[in-house]
């Protein structure tokens, strides 16, 4: 029997199954005739639907072909899916001695979100750090472990990352960052001077919007520590992200609801892109040199 290629079990993956499954089944068309249009055994058909599996493009086109559906962008929507199922872009390729399987999905995210929105309670919102800064960051959270190599690695993956910042159509990315990130001293006065310095400057692009949480504000809706919601286009749900010590974990509604509802009421009490300007100009301006 064939080897399988190894196969991770994204969540890009398990939506082009829940799809091909709803059309499939809009179409009236059983899991039996399906595998026999195909020459398989139906058990393929349902291990493809569920993700256990990954489906192949050509396998997508056929099915797409006996479902009926013949809608140019509709049929590009499932067959980059398909493509994009099997990849995971570079982050794979040049830092697979780096990451892990649970990794794989936050770059893809970040890459095709119509809307990036972050609560930032302990460090700067990685898309907005500086290398100095996130080189800082980097080699504190390798410890020991830590040498010229994974730490260059790890940077290249954050710069790269950054390039979503300047992509076409644009990306509309908000933050909301703790005044306590501010003040952190990460990597000395001067990086920290550069980092604020380059906030500052990306508060001004159109597509970008961040918004500080003042110190007075005492109990608020992030306590349980930072979040990113990702806003997909149609018909894909909107993600939310958290990351503890016990994992990474990737939220769909209802439960990333709780993460947006959290996110407006930070909003409701965050200072505004005007104050937030001034309170960074502040914070830089008292830096000892």
């Amino acid at each position: 029997m064939p080897r399988r290629e190894s196969f991770v079990q994204t969540l890009r993956a398990q939506w082009l199954g829940q799809q091909m499954r709803q059309l499939r089944e809009q179409r009236g068309i059983t899991l039996k005739q399906a595998a026999e249009f195909l020459e398989r055994d139906f058990s393929s058909i349902a291990r493809w639907e569920r993700a256990e599996w990954p489906f192949r493009r050509g396998v997508v086109v056929s099915l797409l072909d006996l479902y009926g559906e013949h809608d140019g962008r509709e049929r590009n929507r499932f067959i980059q899916l398909a493509e994009d199922a099997w990849r995971t872009d570079r982050w794979d390729a040049d830092y697979d001695e780096l990451v892990d399987a649970s990794f794989i999905d936050f770059p893809w995210l970040e890459s095709r979100a119509e809307r990036i929105y972050s609560w930032d309670a302990f460090l700067m919102p990685g898309l907005m750090q500086t290398p100095a800064y996130a080189e800082a960051v980097i080699r504190n959270a390798e410890g020991e472990s830590a040498t010229d190599f994974s730490v260059g690695k790890w940077l290249q993956l954050r710069i790269d990352r950054q390039r979503v910042l300047a992509r076409d159509p644009s990306v509309r990315v908000a933050a909301i960052i703790d005044e306590s990130v501010l003040r952190r001293p990460v990597g000395g006065s001067a990086v920290m001077r550069g980092q604020l310095n380059h906030l500052g400057d990306l508060i001004g692009q159109p597509n970008i919007d961040v918004r500080v949480l003042p110190a007075r504000v005492g109990l608020h809706a992030g306590l349980d520590g930072s979040f990113v919601l990702f806003g997909m286009p149609k018909p894909y749900p909107e993600v939310a992200y958290a990351e503890t010590l016990g994992g990474r974990r990737f939220m769909e509604s209802p439960t990333s609801k709780r993460y947006a509802l959290a996110y407006d009421r930070l909003r409701a009490v965050a200072l505004d892109r005007r104050e937030a300007a001034e309170l960074i100009a502040e914070i830089k301006e008292g830096l000892h040199e």
